[in-house]
């Protein structure tokens, strides 16, 4: 059923306004009634991919694309849309690329977008990720900023309740252990946004929530929706993950069926 399902980016279903929430949800229902997969198994299923050649690039176009979609869903989607800027707060690994991706969309759709990038280093730690980040200059609709440290992070909370969302793409797996600035402070953001009653949507899973055991760090994200890929992940299934997790969607991001080992 997996192979049935037109990928985000050439699915028209997603087309500008976009579905709202429940839509979406329902148009990708069949992956997410799939068997639930750990975080290992699902980056063992990604380098599978790749060897048969479907490229990083290409995943992290398809998971951009549909991080777009739900954004929009949660702004509004057909209906009345959210004011202001979407904020997301990428991560320095291939999360942070995920996400973006999806702010090239949202500028596509007329949303515009703060894009932080929450890392030491002034560029993206991976090849995809820092590709992508490279694609977004000179899109009006994006602003990019680099938040090197805590004190970065923090300006952020200045004005967060006039965010139309914040996207958490700053870890795709879980830590243990209380996190490291800046991303602690990133997450802090995350928090402060939702409790002012912005949305936020978390890529892959919440940061700081274990994929797998559904064992949170300190602090968290918690989130109103997660947008993960290919297949539901088990940690997002337990008690405290789903609490966490909040709405959990799973988009098809073209990983063929022979990668596919569960």
């Amino acid at each position: 059923m997996i192979d049935t399902l037109p990928l985000p980016t050439v699915d028209p279903f997603l087309a500008p306004p976009g579905p709202d929430l429940d839509a979406l949800a329902a148009h990708w229902a069949p992956l997410a009634a799939r068997a639930a997969i750990s975080g290992e198994v699902m980056r063992g299923t990604d380098a599978r991919a790749q060897r048969l050649g479907v490229t990083g690039d290409a995943l992290m176009e398809e998971a951009g694309r549909a991080v777009a979609a739900a954004a929009l869903a949660m702004v509004g989607g057909a209906g009345v849309r959210r004011p202001g800027r979407a904020l997301i707060l990428a991560g320095p690994g291939n999360n942070g690329g995920d996400g973006h991706v999806a702010a090239r969309h949202l500028a596509a759709a007329g949303v515009d977008s703060v894009v932080a990038l929450v890392a030491g280093q002034p560029r993206p730690g991976t090849g995809d990720a820092a590709r992508n980040w490279d694609r977004l200059e000179g899109i009006e609709a994006v602003e990019r900023l680099h938040l090197a440290d805590a004190h970065d992070a923090r300006l952020l909370l200045n004005g967060i309740g006039r965010a139309a969302l914040v996207i958490d793409a700053l870890l795709g797996t879980g830590v243990q252990g209380v996190l490291r600035e800046p991303i602690r402070s990133a997450v802090e953001v995350c928090l402060r946004a939702r409790t002012a009653g912005v949305p936020v949507l978390a890529v892959d899973t919440p940061t700081a929530v274990d994929p797998t055991s559904g064992v949170p760090s300190d602090p968290v994200v918690r989130a109103h929706a997660t947008i993960t890929f290919h297949r539901p992940r088990i940690g997002l299934l337990t008690t405290v993950g789903a609490r966490l997790a909040g709405r959990v969607l799973v988009a098809p991001i073209g990983i063929p069926a022979q990668a596919d080992r569960t």
